[in-house]
C-alpha cells in the first residue's frame, strides 16, 4: 500500500505550479477558443481568432469611431486595421498580454460590447507564432511584437501620416493547430454578418467590400436560398431588430446575434423570441394553433443589444443572460413587448396575415396526417437494437449544455466490409459508425412522411437526434464515407439530398463532410506513401524510385483496419459540404435529382470531358 502511494506521487509544495498567462492559455486552449482544428470546420479556433480581433474594431465603430475596417489574409497571416480611437500607447502591451485588462470594464467607454472579460486578444497572442499590434494616436505610434505570447520587440515612434486606429497582424501557431488552412467560404459570411449588424460600416476583405444599408433585411434577402411565401417583415428599435418570413422548408431557420456576436447556439434571446412569436400569433388569430405549426418553415434573423451580456463560454456562441436588461427591462419582457410591433404589422398588412395563416393550417394538416406514422416510427426506432444492427456508437457526446467538451464524429457508410474496416480502426471514444443497407431512397420531392416510413432514414435521424432540429445533434461531424466510384458517388448524392430536403441546417452549420480516402498506395521496402489523386501518385513514384509497388484501392472495404487508422485519425481529410449564398436548395435538388433535362445532360457531358483532360 505504501509503495503504491509513493508511486502515485509525493504531494508537496513542489507539486504546486504557477503558470504564466501565455503558458496557461497554451496548455488549456479549449478554455479560451473552444475547439482547435485545422480550419476545415467553420468553428475551428483559427476563425475564432479573427472574430476576437475584429470584435474590438467593431466595438470602436459601435461607439462612433471609424467607419472602415481593412482585413487581409495572405500566407496564413491575418491583418486587421481599424480607424477607431487607437489603444492608449502606454497600455498597448498590457492590453495584448495582461489577462483581465481592457477598457470594456468601463461601461462608460464601451456600452453593449461583446468583449467584456479582457481575454480574447490575449488568447490570439498566446496561440500565435507571431503577433504584432500597433496603436496610432494623434501622430504617435507604438508597436509591440510577440511570439507565442512572449514579448520580443517594442518601439514608440512618430506616425504623423497615419490615421488613428489599431493594426493587429497574427499567424496562428502550427504547434497548436498543425498544418492549418483558412477557408474563405468560412470567413466571408463572418464579414457579411458584421456589416448586416452594423449598418454603415464598410469592411474590406482581400479587396472585396462588404457593406449593408438595411441591416437584417439585407441578411435575410442575401441568405434566402428559396422563394419566401410573403415579403420579409423588418422591424427594429434601438436595441432589438428582427427580419422574418416563411419558406417552404420543414425546419425552423434562425440567425441570432447579441451585440454583433453570432450566437450560433442561440440562448435566452432566441428561446424568448420563439416563445413570444408563438404567443403573438395565437393572440392575433385568436386561435390556439400548435407551436410547431406556427414556427414550421420560419426564417428569421434577430439581433439584441445588451449591457454586459453573460455568455455560456468564452467563445460566446450561446447567451446565458436571463435578467440582463436593455434600457432596464428584462430580456423576456422586452422581447415580448417588442413583438407587439409584429401584431401591428399583421393588422396593417392583411394579405400577409392571410398567407401566414394558410401556411400554419397547411403545416397543421400535414402534421396530423403523419402523426400515426411518426408514432409507429419512434416506437420502431426504440425497439431496433441500433447498437447491434445499425449504429456502433462512441462513448462520449456533448455535455449537457451542448458545449463541445469532446468533438464527436459519425461515419455513414454502406456495406459490411467498409463498415467493418472503419469500426475496427476508429477511436471508440469519439467516433461512431452508422451502417446503411444498400442505396438510400431518393427523397427528392417527397414529404416528411417518408422520413418516418423509410427505416433507414428513420433510424439515421434517431441516431443523429435531429428530428426537431440540429440544436441537440449528437455528433459534431457527420461524415459520409463511401467508395470513390459511381455507386459511392450516387450514395453521397442521395444522402445529401435527404439532408438538404429535410435538415438543411446540417449543411448550413458546417456539420456535413465527405471522407477523403486514398486511391493509391505506393511503397517500397523502406517507405509507404498514400496518394489521394493521380498527381500525388506520380510524385510518390518519383520519390521512391526503384519500381515501387503500386496498389489501387477500389473500395473502402479493401483497406485494412490497420491502414484505415491512418486516414481517420489526426490526419483525417474531410471535405466540407457547404452551401453558398447563391445556392437555391430547391434549384439544386431539382437540377440534380429531378426529371432528366437537356441542361443536366450537357452538364454531365462537359464535366466528363474535364475528367478526361486531367
Amino acid at each position: 500500500m505504501e509503495k503504491t502511494a509513493q508511486m502515485v506521487g509525493n504531494y508537496s509544495e513542489d507539486s504546486i505550479k504557477t503558470l504564466d498567462w501565455q503558458e496557461h492559455i497554451r496548455k488549456r486552449p479549449g478554455m479560451y477558443i473552444g475547439k482547435l482544428g485545422d480550419g476545415k470546420s467553420r468553428d475551428d479556433g483559427i476563425y475564432v481568432f479573427i472574430k476576437e480581433v475584429l470584435d474590438n474594431s467593431i466595438d470602436e465603430y459601435a461607439m462612433g469611431f471609424g467607419k472602415n475596417i481593412n482585413i487581409k489574409l495572405e500566407d496564413n497571416t491575418i491583418s486587421v486595421r481599424d480607424y477607431g480611437r487607437g489603444i492608449p500607447l502606454g497600455k498597448l502591451i498590457d492590453v495584448a498580454s495582461k489577462m483581465n485588462t481592457g477598457a470594456k470594464y468601463d461601461s462608460k467607454v464601451f456600452k453593449k460590447s461583446v468583449g467584456l472579460n479582457g481575454v480574447g486578444i490575449k488568447a490570439v497572442n498566446a496561440l500565435s507564432s507571431s503577433f504584432k499590434i500597433t496603436a496610432y494616436r494623434e501622430g504617435e505610434a507604438r508597436t509591440a511584437e510577440f511570439s507565442q505570447g512572449k514579448l520580443v520587440n517594442e518601439k514608440t515612434y512618430k506616425a504623423e501620416d497615419k490615421k488613428n486606429g489599431t493594426l493587429v497582424v497574427f499567424a496562428p501557431d502550427n504547434e497548436v493547430f498543425g498544418n492549418y488552412k483558412f477557408i474563405n467560404d468560412y470567413i466571408e459570411p463572418m464579414m457579411r454578418n458584421y456589416v448586416y449588424l452594423n449598418s454603415g460600416l464598410t469592411i474590406n476583405f482581400n479587396g472585396t467590400k462588404y457593406y449593408s444599408k438595411n441591416g437584417l433585411l439585407d441578411l435575410l434577402q442575401e441568405n434566402l436560398n428559396q422563394e419566401e411565401i410573403y415579403p420579409i417583415i423588418h422591424l427594429q428599435d434601438d436595441d432589438f431588430e428582427i427580419a422574418l418570413t416563411h419558406g417552404k422548408q420543414y425546419n425552423e431557420e434562425y440567425y441570432s446575434f447579441v451585440n454583433g456576436q453570432n450566437t450560433t447556439q442561440g440562448g435566452t434571446h432566441l428561446s424568448t423570441f420563439r416563445e413570444g412569436y408563438v404567443k403573438t400569433i395565437r393572440e392575433f388569430y385568436r386561435k390556439d394553433y400548435d407551436s410547431a405549426d406556427i414556427r414550421q418553415s420560419i426564417i428569421a434573423a434577430i439581433s439584441i443589444k445588451i449591457e454586459e451580456p453573460i455568455f455560456e463560454s468564452q467563445t460566446k456562441t450561446k447567451l446565458g443572460s436571463k435578467d440582463m436588461t436593455p434600457n432596464g427591462i428584462s430580456v423576456r419582457n422586452y422581447i415580448f413587448d417588442f413583438l407587439k410591433k409584429l401584431d401591428d404589422y399583421l393588422h396593417k398588412n392583411p394579405q400577409v396575415a392571410e398567407v401566414l395563416e394558410k401556411k400554419i393550417k397547411e403545416s397543421e394538416k400535414e402534421r396530423k396526417a403523419i402523426a400515426g406514422v411518426k408514432k409507429l416510427a419512434r416506437e420502431r426506432a426504440k425497439k431496433v437494437s441500433l447498437h447491434n444492427k445499425k449504429l456502433r456508437d462512441c462513448r462520449v457526446h456533448y455535455n449537457s449544455d451542448h458545449e463541445r467538451k469532446f468533438e464527436t464524429t459519425i461515419f455513414i457508410t454502406e456495406g459490411d466490409s467498409a463498415s467493418g474496416s472503419i469500426t475496427k480502426s476508429r477511436d471508440v471514444n469519439t467516433q461512431a459508425v452508422f451502417s446503411l443497407k444498400g442505396k438510400p431512397y431518393n427523397s427528392y420531392g417527397k414529404t416528411k412522411k417518408v422520413v418516418y416510413e423509410n427505416e433507414e432514414f428513420n433510424l439515421l435521424q434517431a441516431a443523429l437526434n435531429i428530428e426537431e432540429g440540429i440544436e441537440n445533434i449528437r455528433y459534431q461531424n457527420v461524415v459520409i464515407a463511401t467508395d470513390a466510384d459511381v455507386d459511392g458517388m450516387h450514395i453521397r448524392l442521395l444522402l445529401i439530398t435527404f439532408f438538404l430536403q429535410f435538415f438543411p441546417d446540417l449543411l448550413k452549420n458546417g456539420h456535413l463532410f465527405i471522407l477523403e480516402t486514398p486511391l493509391f498506395r505506393v511503397r517500397n521496402k523502406k517507405e509507404t506513401i498514400y496518394c489521394y489523386d493521380e498527381a500525388e501518385k506520380e510524385a510518390a513514384i518519383k520519390k521512391l524510385k526503384n519500381n515501387p509497388e503500386i496498389t489501387r484501392f477500389k473500395g473502402l472495404g479493401e483497406i485494412s483496419p490497420n491502414e484505415f487508422k491512418n486516414f481517420i485519425g489526426k490526419d483525417i481529410r474531410l471535405d466540407p459540404v457547404t452551401l453558398s449564398k447563391t445556392d437555391s436548395i430547391s434549384g439544386l435538388l431539382k437540377f440534380y435529382m429531378g426529371t432528366n433535362t437537356p441542361e443536366r445532360q450537357d452538364f454531365i457531358i462537359e464535366n466528363l470531358r474535364i475528367e478526361e483532360d486531367v
